[in-house]
């Protein structure tokens, strides 16, 4: 990424619309998996119905059926340009325990390997911080490699290899993040990458 370029999260609304729908777009494009979406993939023919449940969430219950969590978009600061997204649980029912973790994220296929990925997920741990989350569970495919080198570089520490479950024999890491220490040991590295609204 440009020494320039700046990052900030931000709630989506009903006026990125046409950006949002292009963002997935690319995912389809590129047959790349999208996590971290707040199930924007089972939106795409209902924006408006999407920002509703993202809403909703934000101040749900905690159930075993759904948990409370907000989605953001990644947006570049000098093209004001959608680049990753990013869902923090707040709490964990039985299956994100095994399966997701407190974290979500994603970067769109044309702008991988620019490091935006890490400063999504420290401004993720700054989200963490404000809703009161010391320890951040997060998990992806063993063969994820991307992922799991974005989360060692922030502080994950790997807890164990594991199947996710029966009825899906994949292979899937864990990763605990201690999200205070981790803001605090780069907070240097990502204060001048950043924009906190």
């Amino acid at each position: 990424m440009s020494e320039h370029d700046k990052l900030k999260l931000e709630f989506p609304t009903i006026k990125r619309k046409k950006e949002a729908l292009e963002f997935m777009e690319e995912f389809y494009e590129h047959n790349s998996k999208v996590f971290g979406s707040g199930g924007l993939i089972h939106y795409l023919n209902d924006y408006e119905g999407w920002i509703e449940k993202i809403n909703e969430d934000s101040i749900r219950e905690f159930t075993e059926e759904k948990v409370p969590a907000r989605t953001y978009f990644l947006i570049r600061e000098h093209d004001n340009k959608i680049v990753g997204i990013i869902s923090i649980r707040f709490k964990l029912n039985k299956h994100l325990q095994v399966a997701g973790g407190n974290i979500g994220y994603s970067i769109r296929p044309t702008e991988r390997r620019k490091g935006y990925n890490k400063i999504n997920l420290y401004l993720g741990l700054l989200e963490c911080q404000k809703y009161g989350i010391k320890q951040a569970l997060m998990t992806c495919d063993k063969t994820n490699l991307a992922s799991a080198k974005t989360i060692k570089a922030l502080g994950g520490e790997f807890i164990r290899e594991r199947e996710e479950n029966e009825k899906t024999p994949r292979m899937v890491y864990d990763f605990i993040l201690d999200v205070d220490k981790l803001i605090e040991e780069h907070r240097a590295e990502y204060c001048d990458k950043i924009i906190i609204e």
